[in-house]
């Protein structure tokens, strides 16, 4: 398998959960925008465009490190996206970073309690969580339940699942996520971590053919 190509076999069932994960929310101005940190340093690219284009006037990039990350981003994730955004043109003054959280339930709850250190969380409505393509619906129905009562949009890089498998370099990588996040929409719930979510019967029988081919290595136990 070439490391960026995907093979035709797994296009159906990779696209169908590639359309799935994301929830194709219309993009509207926001009263703070939220990256979630990840390996994925487009989500820093995407969340200083809005920004510039005037979708929310603060930032909080969130996110210590995971396994995936610690080399490329050895001070932390949202440290690194703050740096980047700043690279395109974002004031320093616009930028929060929440340095802890490890998985997105945690982004949620510390982004919540930053803002709150800084008399911000008040005046919080509506949000926009900006996130890898395929981490929308799980963030979405994680917050769903973290947050009750505000406003949440998703947002991610607008790149096509071929470009975007070419951006992070690694279609077996991409791949595990996807099978990874899908997964966590139907377990999540039952833990009370999430809200539940309709999973379609051609979206279970895509992950079940795609973890049957050995895309397991983001599966919980």
């Amino acid at each position: 398998m070439s490391k960026t190509t995907l093979p035709d076999h797994l296009r159906a069932d990779v696209e169908t959960l590639w359309n799935y994960n994301q929830l194709d929310h219309d993009i509207r101005p926001v009263d703070i925008g939220i990256g979630l940190g990840s390996h994925d340093l487009g989500v820093a690219t995407y969340t200083a465009e809005l920004h510039k284009r005037g979708v929310f006037p603060s930032i909080v990039f969130t996110g210590a490190n995971a396994p995936t990350t610690v080399e490329r981003f050895p001070r932390g994730e949202a440290v690194h996206y703050r740096e980047h955004a700043i690279g395109l043109g974002v004031p320093e003054s616009a930028i929060l970073v929440e340095p802890n959280a490890t998985n997105t339930g945690e982004n949620i709850d510390f982004t919540r309690a930053l803002l709150e250190r800084h008399r911000m969380l008040e005046a919080v409505r509506s949000i926009m969580l900006i996130c890898r393509p395929y981490q929308q619906r799980r963030s979405y129905a994680i917050a769903r339940k973290r947050w009750p009562g505000v406003e949440i949009v998703c947002g991610s890089l607008p790149l096509p699942l071929d470009e975007y498998i070419e951006s992070i370099g690694d279609v077996d990588r991409v791949i595990n996520m996807l099978v990874g996040d899908t997964q966590r929409i139907r377990v999540y719930p039952a833990k009370g971590w999430a809200v539940t979510q309709d999973v379609p019967g051609d979206v279970e029988a895509a992950y079940s053919r795609l973890v049957e081919a050995g895309f397991v290595n983001r599966l919980l136990p």
